[in-house]
């Protein structure tokens, strides 16, 4: 008899993303992709009516994000097994994705090295976690809850390069995500469909719309961000004794 065919659900909104995973799937002849998702009530319905028996699924969806997905399909497509697969590389999204019935985690960015050992290691029954994830170890949170040491007065720049607007998006989100959840004033400078698909990962993630009504968020248009205007931005959220994330 031949090995049999695992029936792969595909959850993104990025169509970029859904034509590489794919590629990727073309020389697995035991990984099809029978079905694909965009918005977080799609995938839920999708899944209950196919019963896939892998589910990959973005966490930024609009309707419903990925935990609540991965929730509601342990509900209704109990036996599909959840690869969670975000740029977001915060620990404490990954062991939320763990509670709510994901068997692995992996970041975009590393999707080309670790998405066929994930989804290899979670149909075994096992967990998966990015080699790429930020903060502390997930035993170790169980037991520790310390924080770093605070850290006065100091800049920070950093640069990044992307191979799609996806895992830019993602990985912008993730970094003024834990920002704001910091008490950090926020920044973002960016074009007009960037900043909406940054936002919309935000408020998916849990932003707090307070956030946003206090002007402790900041959104500019690349064309209009005068070196001027952010240094004054900047300036005066420190008066307010706020540190400041730019993206």
């Amino acid at each position: 008899m031949g090995k049999s065919v695992l029936r792969v659900l595909l959850v993104d909104d990025y169509e970029a993303w859904r034509v590489f995973v794919a590629s990727l799937f073309q020389n697995q002849p035991d990984l099809r992709i029978i079905g694909e998702a965009t918005n977080g009530l799609e995938a839920v319905q999708t899944a209950q009516q196919i019963q896939p028996d892998l589910i990959l699924l973005d966490i930024g969806l609009l309707k419903l994000n990925g935990l609540k997905v991965a929730r509601r399909i342990r509900e209704v497509s109990p036996r599909s097994k959840i690869v969670i697969v975000s740029e977001n590389r915060s620990r404490d999204i990954a062991e939320a994705a763990l509670r709510n019935g994901a068997g692995g985690y992996i970041v975009k960015s590393s999707a080309a090295s670790e998405l066929l050992p994930a989804v290899a290691t979670v149909l075994q029954g096992k967990q998966f976690l990015s080699a790429r994830l930020t903060g502390p170890a997930l035993a170790d949170a169980e037991h520790k809850h310390t924080e770093p040491p605070r850290r006065e007065n100091v800049e920070q720049h950093e640069v990044n390069f992307y191979t799609d607007d996806a895992a830019l998006v993602d990985d912008f989100a993730s970094l003024l995500g834990r920002s704001a959840k910091a008490g950090n004033a926020i920044v973002v400078i960016a074009t007009e469909s960037h900043r909406t698909d940054i936002l919309r990962r935000l408020q998916a993630g849990g932003l707090d719309t307070s956030v946003v009504e206090q002007q402790r968020y900041i959104a500019l248009d690349v064309a209009d961000a005068h070196p001027s205007f952010i240094e004054q931005t900047v300036k005066t959220a420190t008066e307010k004794g706020l540190h400041v994330a730019v993206g």
